[in-house]
């Protein structure tokens, strides 16, 4: 004897379910809604960066002494010569110390976040801030801290043409960077 399976389940009213909605298969949220969220997810991450940097420029420029100035005339002044004057700060040592440890700091920072959090959570502070994660396309898992760290070198090919590389997540299937399809990666929801 032979068992008929049962039917397929149906939605109320006798019909099948409905076919899933246009888009890359796979791939919750929409293009752009995922942009935003990744273009947001770097401001977010550039923000320490930035201030560490910024700390340490601050303090050499504001230790710096303006000794050394040059100035220069080119014919009479009062009746359309030129003259001016150019001053090159020198940077104390305190000054070059500061703008040595924060830039080392800066660059500690976009490490441990990029390379070591995003490599093996999936998620850098901003990503993770913003619900979404950095994922093997093939495997589904995070990708690693070598591979992060590649991924974000590999960023300077998005940038190289006029940042078009940026704008790919816009148009392509599974919204990925030149440095995404590069390293096969994805960007996914959390």
């Amino acid at each position: 004897m032979t068992e008929v399976p049962p039917p397929l389940p149906q939605d109320p009213g006798g019909y099948p379910p409905p076919p899933p909605a246009a888009g890359a298969p796979g791939l919750p949220g929409g293009n752009f809604e995922i942009w935003l969220r990744r273009v947001g997810a770097y401001i977010i991450d550039v923000i320490p960066v930035a201030l560490l940097s910024g700390i340490g420029g601050g303090i050499a420029g504001g230790t710096a002494t303006t000794a050394d100035c040059i100035g220069e005339s080119y014919g009479d002044p009062m009746t359309g010569g030129m003259s001016y004057m150019s001053c090159q700060p020198e940077y104390t040592g305190v000054g070059w110390a500061a703008y040595i440890l924060f830039t080392l700091a800066a660059i500690a920072f976009a490490v441990w976040n990029w390379g070591l959090k995003q490599g093996t959570t999936g998620s850098s502070i901003g990503k993770g801030l913003l619900g979404i994660r950095v994922l093997g396309e093939a495997t589904g898992q995070p990708i690693g801290f070598g591979m992060s760290v590649v991924r974000q070198i590999a960023h300077f090919l998005d940038a190289v043409i006029c940042y078009i590389g940026f704008l790919l997540p816009l148009f392509t299937a599974k919204r990925q960077t030149i440095a995404d399809m590069l390293v096969k990666t994805v960007v996914v929801p959390k």
